[in-house]
């Protein structure tokens, strides 16, 4: 092992460890055998400062350090969709944050699939839904496992192998989950922002400077060289244009407020009025990622010919060789760690549904959250475990699964929204509009129709789920009426962000909140 290496791969292995007792240190003070909701969504008593850097550390993902350069360098701005749809998804969160959070905390449900049971009325739905969210989860665990064995093979200069990469993902992610949930995640996410946000306001001066003079002499050689870059179809013949644009950042702004680990994240404030802050903070945070998006391009010019899957290091291959060991190791960790914590969300909430919705039906565990907690506690180790094994033995499968992840997911927007504001929506409403638009989404996706017409394939997917949902309501077999102590929730909060009515609910005009 060269020097460089050692002092690389030491750096990481220190802020491991420190990342690991972050986590645990998370439930020092805690109730000893708190139950699930206590591990789930933190005992619903997150402030701002925590509800935002954990949300904000589920949008800045590996993504963020390898697959927005890569974008950047393979097709330019068509890229710019993803800082579109997060800020718009956080306007929409103002509004739906809260009343998710104000349903799940007057019904004491902690996960999207008991909201879903609830509403309907069927447990067997609430079931439904979690298998539908794992298959369109798994994915994001396995490319985050293989974004940091990327990342940290490179950045050790080669002396970590990928396979060993992928499983220190896997066993310091398991280990601070397993045992302080939701809150450690936050917590970690406080050492993962404060990298984050130092290595990337580093990089966005340091390599303009460094390999151009600045910002002025680099974007005037990118608009006379790679002019393709700059416009929204971008280089390649992409036919990512413009309504592909509009309607991918569209879509994905609806998805992004429904998305598990996003409900997560609401059901673990302390307050409505918190959800409303973060809302307003969470789009500074946005500002980010242009740089990993520029420095794509940057690399353009100085490490040209990266093919395929090379590209996801463009940022790094510009950082390994003009920096010392160990700032190539803290920038390392940064990208590290934006795997670890949304990994960690996301094997958390595959978890919480199963241990909630799957089998906390089974008569042993029903009613007692105890119990329900050391299942979705088994559920993380599982989860996280089988992501590993696809990728040492089937990588291809599981990312294949994630081409249909969010506009699979989108699917749900009908069921769950819609039928938390409109009582006149059925389950089989729900349910028909959710299985078409799910098959003819996955149609489109894996017989190569998306784009479709240059509009995102889960666009018109969802539009038809929506009209079957309505037609089904409107005109198929009716259900029963809510049951009498069902109460219309009200949308703002009472005095101090605290709940009004009956029981210190909140609500929404016209929101049902019980069986059809």
């Amino acid at each position: 092992m060269t020097s460089q290496a050692a002092t690389a791969t030491t750096v990481f292995a220190v802020f491991m460890l420190a990342t690991v007792v972050l986590g645990l240190a998370a439930v020092r003070g805690r109730t000893p055998g708190g139950g699930i909701a206590d591990w789930s969504v933190g005992g619903r008593s997150l402030g701002t400062v925590l509800i935002w850097v954990l949300m904000a550390g589920e949008g800045y993902t590996s993504f963020s350090y390898l697959g927005a350069a890569g974008w950047g360098y393979n097709h330019g701005s068509p890229v710019l969709y993803v800082i579109a749809y997060m800020s718009c998804g956080y306007a929409i969160g103002y509004v739906v944050g809260p009343t998710l959070w104000a349903y799940a905390r007057r019904h004491g449900l902690v996960t999207i699939t008991d909201m879903v049971a609830h509403r309907y009325g069927r447990p067997w739905l609430g079931t439904a839904v979690a298998i539908l969210a794992t298959v369109c989860l798994l994915p994001y665990i396995q490319l985050q496992i293989t974004g940091m064995g990327v990342v940290v093979s490179t950045i050790s200069y080669g002396a970590i192998s990928l396979n060993w990469a992928y499983f220190v993902a896997f066993a310091v992610t398991t280990t601070f989950v397993v045992i302080s949930g939701l809150r450690g995640s936050a917590w970690v996410s406080v050492l993962k922002d404060v990298l984050v946000i130092a290595t990337l306001g580093f990089l966005a001066v340091y390599v303009p400077l460094h390999y151009f003079g600045g910002y002025g002499p680099f974007l005037d050689r990118l608009t006379a060289e790679k002019p393709a870059w700059l416009t929204l179809t971008g280089h390649g013949g992409s036919g990512l244009g413009g309504a592909w644009f509009a309607t991918t950042s569209f879509l994905n702004s609806l998805t992004v407020v429904i998305f598990p680990t996003t409900v997560a994240g609401y059901l673990g404030a302390r307050s409505a009025d918190t959800l409303r802050r973060n809302a307003m903070l969470l789009p500074f945070y946005n500002v980010l990622l242009f740089v990993p998006m520029l420095l794509g391009m940057a690399a353009l010019f100085v490490v040209p010919g990266l093919k395929g899957a090379e590209s996801n290091l463009a940022l790094f291959k510009l950082v390994v060789d003009s920096l010392p060991a160990w700032a190539v190791g803290v920038i390392g960790v940064a990208a590290a760690l934006s795997s670890i914590v949304p990994m960690g969300v996301f094997m958390l909430v595959i978890g919480t549904m199963w241990g909630r919705s799957v089998l906390g039906a089974v008569p042993a565990l029903a009613g007692r959250q105890d119990r329900q907690k050391v299942a979705a506690q088994v559920v993380v180790v599982v989860a996280g475990a089988l992501a590993l094994l696809m990728t040492y033995t089937r990588p291809d499968t599981l990312v294949r699964l994630s081409l249909i992840s969010y506009e699979g997911m989108a699917q749900l927007v009908p069921m769950v929204l819609i039928g938390l504001v409109w009582r006149k929506l059925t389950l089989w409403g729900a349910v028909s509009g959710l299985v078409v638009g799910g098959t003819l989404v996955c149609w489109l996706v894996f017989t190569g129709h998306d784009p479709l017409w240059g509009v995102n394939a889960g666009a018109p997917a969802l539009a038809v789920n929506l009209l079957v949902a309505l037609a089904v309501s409107r005109f198929g077999p009716r259900t029963a009426d809510l049951r009498p102590d069902d109460e219309v929730l009200a949308a703002d909060p009472g005095p101090g962000g605290e709940p009004e009515g009956p029981g210190g609910a909140l609500s929404v005009p016209g929101a049902t909140l019980g069986n059809d």
